[in-house]
């Protein structure tokens, strides 16, 4: 018999996404083919503390949101650096687990999909699914992408960048984006710390919102238009899924809308727009995606505007895989069902480990 892929499933982390996460781990330990693949579940308490869960069903049978339960305290923590050693060794987490196939993050936000994580796989030399490190630190910085998006001709949503030195005030924020405006934290993701605003008090508070969970901001213009979102699979030649659309009953695609309001948002898979901008859409989420560097997953969020135009307004490289999450449903509907789309992300990063390992290291 064919030996079984040990697949580290790393979720929760020090994220204020760390329950969305959770939801995310359930899905995928839950969908994963166990005749392929062995999941080693790796909790990341909100301290940043590593631990193995020995049951899968410690998670999939918690039922509360968040799971207070699925990361107890008294269990065995992981040690990344062994004593009087200056880098991690793959030794003190395979002394814990066993030796790991490749590892699944399932992190989203900082340190987790910012590529701190990613990188300190790369010194543990052990393959993982996603984005590497430039492609999960772009992606996660929403100033860079945009940036990176605006210099590639890629049309992106006009944003102001603020930091706690400079201010600038409302009437100078309004005059140049116009009202309403959006303030979000440059780095985070499930709509966390984002506010609408219309009025000049409600931008001092959504700037101190913001700044609660991250040191820079991004204060966008509004747009009139339709949600539309686009799943990208593979590495160097990514295919891009069927776009879908989001229909939200709030004033926009918030945390609430998402994950507390059951009721909050509806969607449309596949989107319900003419099949020249369906192409359109794949292709431009395929060129953000490489432009972005990145790797193995992205899904790629776009704004429609009411006379066809397209935004490209952010990306995410960790997207959600909850159980209302866009990326596996949209490619459900484009013909990978779940376990299909997590087999075959597996194997995209083993792939992409086999060919760096190529690579020369010595030029002498």
């Amino acid at each position: 018999m064919k030996k079984r892929i040990r697949v580290g499933i790393l979720f929760g982390g020090k994220s204020a996404e760390h329950e969305v996460s959770i939801q995310s781990a359930k899905n995928i330990v839950n969908a994963i083919n166990r005749e392929k693949f062995e999941p080693v579940l790796i909790g990341l308490d909100k301290a940043g503390g590593w631990h193995p869960l020995d049951n899968p069903r410690s998670l999939l049978n918690s039922r509360s949101f968040p799971p207070a339960d699925c990361l107890p305290s008294k269990v065995q923590k992981i040690t990344l650096l062994e004593k009087n050693e200056a880098l991690p060794t793959k030794t003190s987490i395979s002394d814990a687990l066993g030796e790991l196939d490749v590892v699944f993050p399932v992190l989203h936000g900082p340190f987790g999909e910012d590529g701190t994580v990613q990188g300190l796989l790369k010194l543990l030399d052990i393959p993982f699914v996603g984005a590497g490190v430039l492609g999960s630190a772009i992606g996660m910085d929403k100033d860079v992408t945009k940036r990176l998006l605006r210099d590639a001709k890629i049309p992106t949503v006009k944003f102001v960048v603020v930091k706690k030195d400079y201010i600038p005030k409302y009437e100078e924020i309004t005059k140049e984006l116009g009202s309403p405006i959006f303030v979000k934290p440059a780095n985070l993701g499930s709509s966390v710390g984002v506010s609408r605003v219309t009025t000049k008090s409600e931008y001092t508070k959504a700037l101190n919102e913001a700044f609660d969970f991250d040191r820079k901001i991004l204060i966008e213009e509004a747009i009139d238009g339709r949600e539309v979102e686009c799943s990208v699979l593979g590495n160097e030649t990514p295919i891009a899924s069927v776009p879908g659309e989001i229909v939200t009953k709030h004033d926009f695609f918030s945390y609430d809308a998402k994950y507390v309001d059951e009721n909050g948002a509806t969607t449309i898979i596949p989107a319900k727009v003419p099949s020249v901008t369906s192409k359109k859409i794949q292709d431009l989420a395929i060129k953000a995606f490489k432009v972005l560097g990145c790797e193995g997953m992205c899904r790629v969020d776009f704004f429609l505007k009411r006379d066809g135009v397209l935004l490209v307004n952010e990306i995410n490289t960790i997207p959600g895989f909850t159980n209302i999450s866009m990326y596996p449903k949209l490619w459900e509907a484009s013909g990978i069902p779940y376990s299909q789309l997590i087999e075959r992300l597996i194997n995209l990063a083993l792939e992409r480990h086999q060919k760096e390992q190529k690579l020369n290291t010595s030029y002498i």
